[in-house]
């Protein structure tokens, strides 16, 4: 398999106020396509930044991201959008979702964007893989918090992505609800054939994953297969 993912001496550090806070310390790993992979570590082990730099939402002060065979430094803000556009979906632990649209536009939106003639079509295929073929015209206000993680994975799915950045999944919802919010992420996950990476908390959801990379103080303590 080739690699979707490869990141090489990864360095991220904040200013607050006169210190220097250095986030991640020479992060090194890489992903291979279809891969399942969890980022582990205690609050503060610098798993979302790292997330959000994999993804080109932010810039690392040195090292190398390569995203889809792409260098992410030879891209200025403009041309890492687009090609998060083009091959990246996010699931976040807050839902994201639009308040004023109902969940088939939350789902349709980003495909009527690329002008998908059949962005309603696939939208409401994947609402109904999701369990909510009933629940179309709702608004988010309307859905359980469960309800509206599975809006958000039916629009992380719709552009099918070549590598999906979940961002602790399970973090808003109950144990139970979690558990078939993880169920459903993993079988669209393999049935799309999508590369996934998973920020979490939850030793129970990465253990579901073939790899985890455990981060400690923003090092990487270990990287191993499941």
């Amino acid at each position: 398999m080739a690699k979707i993912l490869n990141v090489q001496n990864l360095k991220k550090s904040y200013s607050s106020g006169s210190k220097k806070l250095t986030v991640l310390h020479d992060i090194n790993f890489d992903i291979e396509e279809q891969e399942t992979f969890a980022i582990v570590g205690p609050s503060g082990s610098g798993k979302t930044t790292l997330l959000g730099l994999c993804a080109g939402l932010d810039e690392a002060d040195s090292g190398s991201i390569e995203l889809c065979g792409t260098s992410l430094s030879d891209l200025n803000e403009d041309q890492r959008a687009l090609l998060r556009n083009k091959e990246v979906g996010f699931v976040f632990q807050d839902f994201q979702l639009i308040p004023t649209l109902t969940a088939l536009e939350n789902v349709a939106v980003p495909l009527e964007l690329r002008g998908d003639k059949r962005a309603v079509e696939v939208s409401r295929e994947l609402l109904t893989k999701v369990g909510l073929g009933d629940r179309f015209d709702h608004y988010p206000s309307q859905l359980s918090g469960g309800e509206q993680q599975r809006v958000a994975l039916a629009r992380a799915f719709s552009n099918r992505p070549s590598i999906l950045f979940a961002d602790e999944p399970t973090g808003n919802l109950d144990e139970e609800t979690g558990k078939k919010v993880v169920d459903l992420l993993i079988e669209l996950n393999k049935e799309a054939g999508t590369t996934l990476v998973i920020v979490t908390h939850d030793l129970e959801l990465a253990q579901k994953t073939q790899r985890i990379l455990r981060l400690k103080g923003g090092k990487v303590l270990e990287n191993q297969k499941v």
